[in-house]
């Protein structure tokens, strides 16, 4: 991590003091940085089918939002009203975005989601809202002006396309240059408007609610239940009211409800899973025309092996997870870390045992060659 980013901060001082509990504002956090593609190679990336982009103008009724993939006339509104074109996931698209987000490993990557850009017109922003996740905002070109506050209202304005805050009170504000960074806990009010046009990155990371997570973990077990025997009532009592559910058909079904548990593994095996699955929009390419499996290895071996874009790798113990699957029976345990840590690996680094099983990961397109990943 380069000694800018945090302030000075370490990452450990940075988690103590910063992470999920206050604001911090850096000054210069990347030195020279004016982002990593100008606007014209923005616009077209919105047009793209792939691409998750959305156009939000602030006009004389009210906020109005428009959902991708665009036309370049989409670009030109008619009124004069600010406007502002947010695109997700440009870590997708482009490999300088997947280098900036590896700047944050010093948060695990379980955690992070993608890094969006939004590209705002002079005094285009999106409102004041708050967001359930942290968040970093790194200035790219232009400057934008920042009002943060920690109030506890936290009311939404009714009926608009967007969660815009209804009583948003600042209590700090600051104007970001190029290479500015600034970190806010969730649930941080905040409102940005650009005073040029410029645009901004916003490293963001996910972070499901206790009711997603134990719902994914419900379907999760559905798949590993196992519970033998049906329902039985030999004894059955005569009932004075046969639409009644009657005491002994309630306390069966609870004892074999109450057989249905789960072990740390379980759990371990779920998270895997459920951290790793693609979201539902994303889509692999599988390589065409796809080299053959001695191809592959001697390509790999000179220019390296990468994840592709799309593909997110975790692991625990010896268990790895690619994708929202377990990998089974995988070499070079050690090796295989530093892919899911680094998303590459040097073709010095790739055994012949390794090569073999990443062949058919390739053939799916979840590993790339090239140590860029592109």
């Amino acid at each position: 991590m380069d000694k800018h980013l945090l302030g000075g901060l370490s990452a450990a001082e940075f988690l103590r003091d910063y992470w999920q509990k206050q604001p911090l504002l850096v000054r210069n956090a990347i030195p020279g940085f004016a982002g990593l593609l100008d606007y014209t190679a923005l616009q077209a990336l919105a047009c793209e089918d792939e691409a998750q982009a959305r156009l939000i103008r602030e006009t004389k009724a009210g906020w109005a939002l428009d959902h991708g993939p665009f036309k370049p006339s989409d670009f030109k509104p008619k009124a004069r009203l600010p406007w502002t074109l947010l695109v997700q996931e440009l870590n997708h698209h482009l490999a300088s975005a997947r280098d900036l987000l590896q700047q944050f490993d010093f948060i695990p990557h379980a955690r992070l989601d993608d890094l969006m850009v939004s590209y705002a017109v002079p005094g285009g922003g999106v409102g004041a809202h708050f967001d359930s996740y942290d968040v970093f905002l790194l200035q790219g070109s232009g400057q934008r002006r920042w009002q943060i506050s920690a109030q506890t209202d936290l009311t939404l304005v009714d009926g608009a396309p967007l969660k815009i805050l209804q009583n948003f009170v600042p209590e700090h504000e600051w104007v970001l240059n190029p290479g500015d960074m600034l970190y806010l806990p969730p649930h941080y009010a905040h409102n940005g408007v650009a005073v040029d046009a410029c645009t901004t990155y916003s490293i963001g990371f996910r972070a499901p609610s206790v009711q997603e997570i134990a719902t994914q973990f419900l379907v999760y077990l559905q798949d590993k239940l196992d519970l033998p025997g049906m329902y039985q009532d030999a004894d059955l009592a005569l009932q004075s009211h046969p639409g009644e559910i009657g005491d002994a058909m309630l306390n069966q079904v609870a004892d074999m409800i109450a057989r249905v548990g789960w072990q740390r593994a379980d759990i371990a095996d779920f998270l895997g899973r459920y951290l790793t699955e693609p979201k539902p929009h994303l889509f692999f390419d599988p390589p065409e025309p796809a080299l053959t499996q001695s191809a592959f290895a001697r390509r790999a071996h000179k220019q390296g092996i990468a994840l592709a874009p799309k593909s997110l790798m975790l692991w625990r113990g010896n268990t790895f997870y690619l994708n929202g699957e377990p990998l089974a029976a995988m070499p070079d345990a050690t090796t295989l870390q530093q892919l899911a840590d680094r998303r590459r690996l040097a073709g010095a680094q790739i055994t012949a045992s390794l090569l073999i099983a990443l062949y058919p990961l390739y053939l799916d397109g979840y590993v790339v060659l090239g140590q860029a990943g592109d």
